[in-house]
Parts: structure tokens; sequence; C-alpha cells
């Protein structure tokens, strides 16, 4: 009875509660009712978007991957036949399937589609976590693709655009992909769809497949690439430019590391081959075994190219033969690069702005830069052949990666006292000897807004009359812009043109000291009338264009300007050589460049532009340096100091490896004549001046002795020791006034120039014009000038220039600030 009792049930728990459903059966109905409409609504949706995707050709057609065909790329050649780069739309050198090694294939395949081998295109495993995560980020950054499904974005981009990630046109295109993924898998074995990918996908850099990635990056086949090597490409397709190792060396290796440490985890290598692949360095390939040569020599030829052939040039594979000489460019590239390390390093001085190296170590930890101006000191370098314009190299920056802003094209900056040049060949031309006197003495000049302009030398001090030949090679300030006026600022504008300067050059005085921007590859051009006595050449970069087949479709030829007489040219030449010989680049360059050369240096005010441009008989290269946003370089920062030495190191290595220049021929009807220096007269005996040979044409030189100047005794020569060394002013001498009422040229007539050095001085030389002789104690000097330490606006006696009448190209980089002061060297 007990156990009977025991296993009997209470009847209350034999009693059940309906369920929720069963509760609400109408609500149940109408669930299933949403349920199923949804469910038809999507599926009917998906079927529509797949069967419409590809409607009226949408979608490519897989057969043209049968006939496919990459871009032909056009192939740059040096002057002397070397290879330098190729240009297109897409860089490419294909790899047949076998010659890829298979530690390459299995790091792409690791790291981008794991199941490759396994899939028909679509990585189904794959698709929940990506769906997940589309939901979460609303977009498709994150999602499923297989490598055949990159392979279609890739090859056809024009209908499948990989650049859509989010929203409507994101769905559309994933589709597309995995419609035409589906095609190729189905028409294409699965080693030949893994070789088109890796000889087709973008690796940064320029590059596109592996081949192309291993040569640029590593200098070497991606045959012979080891697994680090390897690793690094495989993780390149995840984010080319974010990953690139010349820009991000550090976020590159840390992602080399990665890829390597996923092919260890899927067991492809081993764990010793994984550790020594973290630990092996980066060693990336010079520009040269890369083929990065001359990158801004090939860009301004490739905007050439590009005027002239449109598409033609990145798909019919040109063959052009250019000027560039890769032993001139090397040299050029080393010593700019050198000259602007040794002043970040404070060599000249201290240097208070951001070096290169820092800022490669702050972009190397993640930070961007906000503007398309460098921060760090550039510079840019031109050498061309005088007698053709042929540019035999060029360097626009520091990094063309990180700025391919050509500096030497493109910018447009005050060319300082390089301009003067400009100036005393219109002197030269318009019938003033290198004897002609100058006046050094304080100028004001009105200006149209009332106020006045003070220009200064560039040591503050005066030197009263001088000869012209000095005014240059000490490059003063003050007798230049006399001259100028004196020519008239038409005169001047117009040597400018002929000499091949095309940018804005306002009529006023300012002007005669290198105010008016220029372009560095016309204004070092403009040097080539004086090294080949007259002729300037207009610089070109192109020999001839051939195509496939050999056909020549464009050849230009060299643009050839006379511009001065062989004596007026030959004058200039040996008065450019006494910049080298004794005046402003005197310590940088004559002191260790022995050859027969010319220059000029040129500096603007406030240290922001350094310049030299100087050449031989059959050489001319020219170098800028400043900031591309206009700042000071550093304190005393002069073209003599910091720019000349890199034009001296270049020279000098490109003439241990070729024929000394010859000297310039003196032209037959120059003759040579003893004159006074202080009066531009011919010399006698008893003359109270002093005494030099000069080259004069013949005819034209002075006739009238100094003995039969009037207002001069020997006493008027007091305070001269070789040169004329007093200032006008208040303490002005009686020999000042009788100089300057005396005719500054007693011939009268026109003098067609030659050119000889002028007499030593018996004082020390003088590099950069500071510590000149000063005249002797029995002279009472006039009070010191006031050193002009205000901002002295580029309009000088003018009104002001607006910043849109200086003309920079399209892409110029940078804005030109209003109200910079005039150059000051």
């Amino acid at each position: 009875m007990a156990q009977q009792s025991h296993g009997k049930t209470p009847a209350r728990n034999s009693v059940q509660i309906p369920g929720f459903w069963s509760r609400h059966p109408r609500l149940k109905r109408w669930t299933i009712l949403v349920s199923a409409f949804a469910l038809s609504f999507i599926f009917g949706f998906g079927y529509a978007a797949w069967a419409l995707v590809c409607r009226a050709g949408q979608c490519p057609a897989v057969e043209e991957l049968d006939h496919y065909q990459p871009r032909q790329t056009s192939k740059l050649y040096a002057a002397d036949g070397r290879f330098i780069a190729e240009l297109g739309l897409e860089r490419r050198t294909l790899l047949k399937f076998d010659s890829i090694p298979p530690v390459l294939r299995d790091a792409f395949i690791t790291v981008e589609d794991k199941r490759f081998y396994k899939h028909g295109g679509i990585d189904w495993m794959r698709v929940p976590g990506s769906v997940w995560s589309v939901i979460r980020t609303r977009s498709f950054s994150q999602g499923f693709s297989t490598i055949t499904m990159q392979l279609a974005g890739a090859i056809f981009p024009e209908r499948i655009n990989r650049r859509e990630k989010s929203g409507l046109g994101a769905l559309t295109r994933k589709l597309k992909e995995i419609k035409v993924a589906r095609a190729i898998e189905r028409k294409y074995a699965k080693d030949r769809i893994l070789e088109l990918y890796m000889n087709q996908i973008y690796l940064g850099n320029g590059a596109n497949g592996v081949e192309t990635a291993a040569q640029r990056y590593f200098g070497k086949s991606a045959r012979d690439v080891n697994l680090a090597e390897a690793a690094m490409l495989a993780g390149l397709p995840k984010g080319p430019e974010r990953y690139n190792p010349r820009k991000f060396p550090d976020r590159a290796v840390q992602r080399r590391n990665t890829v390597v440490e996923i092919m260890r985890r899927e067991g492809a290598i081993s764990d010793a081959d994984a550790s020594l692949a973290k630990a092996y360095p980066l060693r990336l390939a010079t520009r040269t075994e890369s083929g990065d040569v001359a990158p801004y020599f090939v860009e301004w030829i490739r905007q050439l190219l590009d005027q002239q052939f449109g598409q033609q040039l990145y798909e019919q594979g040109l063959k052009v033969y250019t000027t560039l000489d890769l032993d001139l460019q090397s040299a050029a590239e080393r010593a700019l690069e050198r000259q602007l390390r040794a002043i970040e390093a404070g060599k000249y001085g201290a240097y208070r702005s951001a070096s290169y190296e820092q800022y490669l170590a702050q972009a190397s930890g993640g930070e961007e830069r906000d503007t398309p101006n460098s921060p760090y000191l550039q510079g840019a370098f031109i050498a061309m052949d005088p007698r053709t314009g042929a540019v035999r190299a060029m360097v626009g920056g520091r990094d063309f990666d990180d700025s391919k802003f050509n500096r030497a094209v493109q910018a447009v900056r005050q060319p300082g006292s390089t301009f003067k040049p400009v100036v005393y060949a219109a002197a030269i031309q318009n019938g003033r000897p290198p004897t002609y006197i100058l006046d050094d003495s304080p100028l004001t000049l009105p200006m149209v807004q009332g106020d006045t302009w003070t220009p200064q030398n560039y040591d503050g001090s005066f030197e009263g009359q001088i000869p012209l030949r000095k005014a240059l090679y000490e490059s003063r300030n003050i007798p230049t812009i006399r001259l100028g006026m004196e020519l008239g600022e038409s005169t001047i504008i117009d040597m400018a043109r002929k000499l091949g300067l095309s940018t804005p050059i306002p009529p006023y005085p300012s002007i005669h000291i290198g105010a008016a921007d220029v372009y560095p590859i016309e204004m070092i051009a403009a040097y080539s009338a004086f090294a080949t006595l007259g002729m300037q050449a207009r610089a070109m970069g192109i020999v001839r264009v051939e195509n496939a087949q050999g056909e020549v479709l464009w050849a230009p030829e060299s643009v050839r300007v006379p511009v001065l007489s062989p004596e007026e040219a030959w004058l200039m030449v040996d008065m450019m050589k006494d910049v080298v010989r004794r005046g402003t680049a005197a310590a940088a360059v004559g002191s260790q460049f022995t050859l027969p050369a010319g220059g000029k240096t040129g500096t603007t005010n406030d240290y922001t532009d350094v310049w030299y441009i100087g050449y031989t008989s059959d050489l001319v290269a020219g170098l800028w340096m400043g900031f591309d946003k206009p700042k000071r370089i550093m304190s005393n920062a002069q073209g003599g100091r910091l720019a000349a030495p890199a034009w001296t190191a270049f020279m000098t290595e490109v003439y241990r490896r070729k024929p000394a220049p010859p000297d310039w021929p003196r032209p037959a009807g120059i003759v040579t004549a003893t004159v006074d220096l202080m009066t531009n007269t011919q010399w006698a005996p008893g003359c109270p001046g002093v005494e030099a040979t000069e080259f004069f044409i013949a005819g034209t030189e002075p006739t009238v002795p100094c003995s039969l100047m009037p207002g001069l005794s020997p006493t008027d020569t007091v305070g001269f020791s070789t040169y004329p060394g007093a200032v006008s002013g208040s303490g002005s001498l009686a020999r000042d006034s009788a100089v300057r009422n005396m005719p500054p040229n007693p011939m009268g007539g026109r003098v067609v120039p030659g050119a000889v050095p002028m007499p030593r001085p018996a004082q020390p030389r003088d590099t950069f014009g500071v510590g000149r002789a000063q005249p002797p104690p029995t002279v009472t000097p006039p009070p010191p000038a006031r050193r002009d330490t205000g901002h002295i606006r580029v309009d000088s006696v003018k009104r002001s220039i607006r910043v849109d009448t200086i003309r920079p190209r399209a892409d110029s980089g940078r804005i030109q600030p209003q109200g910079r002061r005039p150059p000051t060297r």
C-alpha cells in the first residue's frame, strides 16, 4: 500500500500550461505570414539583383581574358642608350606561374585566400563573418573577397569599381565580383587564376604585379626573393601605400611580421623559418637598382610627352630617347643632398628648422603632413649643355615619393643677384665697358604710395665711385640699381626676354637686383648665352620619340637665340670669371675648382633663397636652395656659402671623368688698353689715379688722357690705395664732385666690349665683401649708413604687385606671398 501510494502522482501535476504561441494564435499566424513574406522578398530581391546586375553588358565577359594583354608602357632611355624608366598607366612585367617561387605563392594565398584551392570562387565560410562586419560598420571594407574576386575587379576596373566601399554601389560591386569570379573559376584552372592575379595586383610605389614590385623595392626579380621579402610583398594588397616600405619602413616591417606569423600558424613555414624571417632586416634597393632614376626629370618628360601624344603615350609602347646623362644625374643628386645635409647638421652655423631626417622619423611614426609644402629644406639642381640646351641632370627636390612638385621647372622664386648679369649684359651691349664708372653711394627712391625705398648693399657699406667690373664681381646692389635705371627698365626686361625668361617682370627698379620671380630652369638656361659666347639655348630634354616599329614620331629641334656678339659675351664671361677668382664665389669655387669657369652667386633678403649658377665652355649648372614656403634658412645664408659648394662638388666630380673644358678664345677684334680706373680715361704718365690694363673692342678704347681731365690733382687721390673707396654724402670730397661732373664715358660713342681681368688689388682678397680696406684716417668718413632692417617690398618704387601677376604653373604647389623684400646679394 505504501509503495502504491508512493507511486501515485498528484492530479494537479497533470495539468499543462498553454505555451506563448498557443495563447496567441493570431500573433503566431501574423508572424508566420510576415516571416514568409520577408523571406520571399529577400529571396526575390536577391534573385533579381543576381539576374539583373549584369544586364546589358554591365559585367565583363570572361572570354576577354583569353585575349587580355596589359597596357604597354613607354620606355625612356638616357643619352647613352641606357634604360631610365617606363611610363604608363600601369607598370608591369609579367611572370609565368612556374617562375613564381612557391614561397611567394604560399605567402599570398595564406594571407589573402587560404582556401583558394578548395572553393569555386566564393569562400562561403567567410560570408557570415563578413555579413556581421557589414552590419556593424555599414561598409564592405572588410569583405570576403577571394583571390578570384580581387582578380575580377583588378582586370576590369572600368566595370567593377573597387573604390565603392559602402551603400548600394558597394553591394552592386560585390555582386558583380561574385558573378565574374564564378565564371572565371568555371573557365580557368586555379594555377592560371593565381598567375593572372600575381601579375595584376597593385603593390604600391607605382608597381603592378610581383615582378615589378620586387624590382622596385628590392632591386631583384621576384624569382629570387626570400621568405621575409615574400611576406612583405604579400602584405601590401591590404594597403599598398599605407605599408609602402619606402615611405613607412617601420609600419611595413610590422605588417611583414604579421604575414609571417599567419604563415606559421597555417603550417606554411616552420617556427625556425618564421623566427629568421621576422629578424631579417629591411634591405631596400637603391634608386638606381630599382629603376627609380631621376624621377623629377622623368616626370618632366612625361608632361612634355603627354602634351604631344596624349593617351598614345600610355598604351602604344613608345621609345623615348632623352638628353639625360646618368653619371651627371647621380653626381648632381649626391652633391645637392650632401650639401643640404651639411647645412642641416650645422656646418655653416646654427640651423633651427626641422631637418629632413627628423621629418622622415615623424612620418614613419604615422604623422601625416597637412600641407602640400615640404617642411624641410629643399633644393633644385639643373645641368645642361649650353651649346644645345640638352638637360643632362635635373633634381627637382629631395624626395619624389614625398613631394612630386618639381622645383626645377615649376617653382617661381626670386633669383637674387643671379639676375644681375642680365643687367650687366644689357650695359655691355649698350656701350658700357668694364671700366665704366658707377656710383655706389646711398640711394633713396620715392614710391607711388608716398613713402620711400632705400636699398642697401649686402654689407651695409658704400664704396663711392667704382668700375662696372668690380660692381659685378663684388655684387654691389646700389651701383646695379643705378645702372639699370640709367639703361631703363624696358632695356633690362628686353634683355631678360632674349635670355629666355618668361615670367612677368614689372618695370620697377627692384628688378635689377632680382626681385621678379623666375623659373629656375629658365634662369639657369639664360647663362648658356655667356658659355657659348652669345647664343642662348632653351632647355630641352627629348632627342626623339619612336613607335614600336622604330619609326620616328617626333624629333624636337634645339632652339638657339642670338643674344650677344662674341665680343660682348666674352667680356661678360671674363667679368664673371672674376666672381670666381676674387668675388663672392672665390672661397667656395675659385679656391677649389681651377678650370676656366664663370658664375654668379645669389641671395635674397631675409636669407630665404640661395643660388649659384656657374658654367664652363661645355656645361652650365645651377642650383637653388630654400623652403617651399619662403622663410629664413639660417643667419648669414649666402649663395656663396651654402649653394656654391654643391656646384663645386658636382663640377669636380664631372671633370674627373671627362676632358677639361677649353677656355674661351678671345675674339680677334679685342685689344688691350692701359686706363685710369678712377676716371675711365687713357692712362698717361703722372696720372693721379689707378693704372690698369683692360680689354676693349679695337677703336673703342678711351682716347682722352687722364692728365687732360679737369678738376683732378694729385691731392685728389688721397684715400685710395688700389681702388677708389670714398663714399658720397655730407663728407664727400672735391674729387667726388669732379668725377661726378665729368661724362661717365669719355669716348662718347658706343663701346663694343671685350674682357680682361682687372689688376689684382694690393689688399687681401675679400671673398664675401665684408672687411674691405677702408679709406685712410686722413679722409673724414661720412656718417655710417643705417642698415635697412625694415620690410622692403618687392614693388620698391612702384605699386604693389598682386600675387596673381606672377604666373605660376598649374601645380606650383605654393602661394606667392605679397610684400617680399627684394634680394640683397
